[in-house]
């Protein structure tokens, strides 16, 4: 009898503290995520396209570089898709592979977006969670600098320092990350207002814990949420300004690629007859867009504490 109590006991209590677990926000979180369709459909759709990137040269018979001299000059006839000569995607006006080449479009469009959104998101969080916690004639300084460089046009910005510095990746990297932090920092600096007179902050700072370990080990950690749902909607941003920038001519210049170089030549040739050259660039890009946006609605809805 005594056995049995103590076997009902260790049962009630394995199942208190799987309920317990099961409460977690971040479990609910998941589970409301996953229950979401288009959020799971954004989810897939990422992440054929980053399979696609990451293993579509295996996929390849030709190379990015290669140029097939029997097409070149015919690209209306003998350019068009096809499995027989191995261009799955057909060729450019040079005779080049798209199906590589939007491979590499598609490594070099990601890699900018996820990039410039990780600059973008480390700057903005950094910068106002500072604000917000130091406040005073410190939070009114920094917001003032915040405020006179969203007056300054963000593309215009951008055009000069490509100009300025080179049309290189890296200074694009560094460009689109560096310019687009300020939303960013207004929306961290208004959670950081609302959480800087939380108990737990209170306590720390009470115990004589300095104010830069208080930002990054209590402030920022408890941002994550909003800082995660507002990153999957800074992605597309990014890939939308460089593929913009691209189809203007100012962004990764040869032999590099991306889907707005792409969508750039096929656009300028689509008189021709050779729609496929903007075709499967375009589909990429706007699948990708779709993805990032219904992943980021579904961050959003899953993380609103109202919906818990």
């Amino acid at each position: 009898m005594v056995i049995e109590q103590e076997k009902m006991r260790s049962l009630a209590s394995r199942l208190g503290q799987e309920e317990v677990r099961g409460r977690s926000p971040w479990t609910d979180a998941r589970k409301r995520f996953v229950r979401n369709r288009a959020a799971m459909t954004g989810f897939v759709i990422l992440v054929l396209v980053a399979l696609f990137a990451i293993f579509g040269n295996g996929l390849a018979v030709w190379s990015n570089e290669d140029l097939d001299f029997e097409v070149m000059g015919q690209v209306a006839t003998l350019g068009q898709p096809s499995l027989a000569n191995g261009h799955y995607f057909g060729t450019d006006d040079l005779g080049r592979d798209l199906f590589a080449r939007t491979v590499q479009a598609t490594q070099v469009s990601l890699t900018v977006g996820v990039v410039g959104a990780a600059i973008a998101v480390i700057v903005g969080t950094l910068y106002g969670a500072t604000a917000g916690y130091v406040g005073g004639r410190t939070d009114q300084l920094m917001m003032r600098i915040v405020d006179i460089l969203m007056s300054i046009p963000y593309m215009f910005v951008l055009i000069l320092l490509l100009v300025m510095f080179g049309r290189s990746i890296t200074m694009l990297f560094l460009g689109i990350g560096l310019i687009s932090w300020l939303d960013m920092s207004r929306i961290v600096r208004g959670q950081t207002l609302s959480l800087k007179n939380r108990e737990f902050i209170e306590a720390a700072r009470a115990i004589g814990v300095p104010s830069w370990r208080i930002i990054l080990r209590h402030i920022v950690p408890n941002l994550l949420g909003v800082v995660a749902v507002y990153a999957t909607l800074l992605v597309p941003l990014m890939i939308l300004t460089e593929s913009f920038i691209s189809f203007l001519g100012l962004g990764v210049q040869e032999p590099l690629t991306s889907w707005g170089a792409l969508i750039s030549e096929g656009a300028g040739t689509m008189n021709y007859g050779t729609l496929w050259q903007l075709a499967f660039p375009l589909f990429f890009f706007c699948i990708t867009l779709f993805g990032f946006f219904f992943v980021g609605d579904g961050l959003r809805d899953a993380l609103d504490p109202r919906d818990r």
